[in-house]
């Protein structure tokens, strides 16, 4: 299934995706939230589907799509995951998988509007493989790992490095500022990728090319990701792990390149569908 939301930003409905078509499911499910994935939801939803199909109301072409998965309790991100994109940042491959989170104030729709920080010069792109949880992990053995999956999402990992690298402390500050996590279009359940350590993830800057990866590059694949992480959190049904990106970010660069006002993004994963947002200048 392909689990999509709709509507005004903060007062989105569940939808699904279904032929091509963009359907409401609103009339059944409040929402794809917590309570959604903890209480069975994904399987409810299948039974909707079969026993309504097409029946269900059509949503209006050029509604805005919101991010896939009400807001989550956390994101949590994983650094350096792809070899090429340590070796062009200079850092050294981790022997353990590194840990950051996203607040989750920076979720935003896939096409949304991306906004540099007041003061940024250094807004870089990331586009990544995430995870959503679909029930409650803790000390989750690695052979069981994928049996907490709900589904996979498109993320865009957006960093601001001077306030990720240069001002000390954590990686935090510099990945959680608002409007930097654009997920979707689509959560599409686990069932429907055949092979997610064998997925073509890419980027675009104004339609050049600037990322072009595969998931068969993860240094620390998925089940040992979510295994690994819950070991320090509990992760919550509708919770994410964003995977890590592949080389061609700004950062990377020599000499640097960084966003704008007036940049577009395009990105893309086999199968996870594509999302495209322009960049902003911070005006409040």
């Amino acid at each position: 299934m392909k689990l999509i939301r709709f509507g005004n930003a903060g007062h989105e409905k569940p939808g699904v995706l279904i032929d091509g078509k963009q359907l409401d499911v609103s009339a059944h499910f409040d929402d794809y939230n917590e309570a959604f994935f903890a209480e069975d939801g994904l399987n409810r939803l299948a039974d909707v589907i079969r026993e309504l199909g097409a029946e269900l109301p059509e949503i209006p072409s050029g509604t805005r799509l919101g991010a896939p998965i009400a807001r989550p309790s956390k994101i949590v991100c994983i650094g350096l995951n792809y070899i090429d994109h340590a070796t062009e940042t200079n850092a050294t491959p981790p022997a353990e998988p590194v840990i950051f989170m996203k607040s989750t104030t920076a979720l935003i729709g896939p096409n949304d509007e991306v906004t540099i920080p007041r003061g940024s010069e250094k807004t870089d792109w990331e586009v990544e493989l995430a995870i959503v949880i679909g029930k409650k992990a803790s000390y989750v053995e690695e052979t069981e790992a994928l049996d907490y999956v709900a589904g996979y999402v498109l993320h865009n990992d957006i960093s601001e490095r001077a306030y990720q690298l240069e001002r000390g402390g954590t990686w935090d500050k510099g990945k959680g500022c608002d409007t930097f996590a654009p997920i979707g279009p689509w959560l599409v359940t686990k069932d429907e990728i055949n092979d997610v350590h064998n997925l073509r993830l890419w980027l675009t800057v104004n339609g050049k090319k600037m990322q072009d990866g595969n998931t068969s590059n993860l240094i620390f694949k998925i089940p040992h990701l979510i295994a690994y992480t819950s070991q320090f959190m509990t992760l919550l049904p509708g919770d994410i792990i964003s995977t890590g990106t592949p080389a061609g970010v700004g950062l990377g660069m020599n000499p640097q390149v960084y966003l704008k006002p007036g940049d577009v993004m395009e990105l893309g994963i086999d199968g996870l569908g594509t999302s495209r947002q322009e960049c902003f200048a911070f005006n409040r």
